[in-house]
């Protein structure tokens, strides 16, 4: 499995979503599973899915799809 792969299923376990609507303008708030319960479990989701442990500022900071995406590359997860 991919990268994105795992992220995309990060997302849709933790924030109960389709497939479809993941995208880049997913941000924080705009689907009514992502609130801060739904915050929390989708970070446990990532630091689970790619052996991780993210920083608290990076968690807060965390708040869109493509956001995300930036903030794992600094763990060394590359989505190419």
């Amino acid at each position: 499995m991919s990268s994105l792969d795992q992220y995309n299923q990060a997302f849709i376990d933790a924030l109960a979503l389709r497939s479809e609507d993941l995208n880049a303008s997913l941000v924080y708030q705009s689907v009514p599973n992502w609130d801060s319960v739904g915050h929390m479990q989708l970070m446990t989701a990532l630091e689970d899915s790619f052996d991780i442990m993210l920083d608290t500022d990076d968690i807060i900071d965390f708040s869109s799809y493509e956001i995300g995406k930036e903030i794992l590359r600094k763990y060394d997860v590359d989505f190419c």
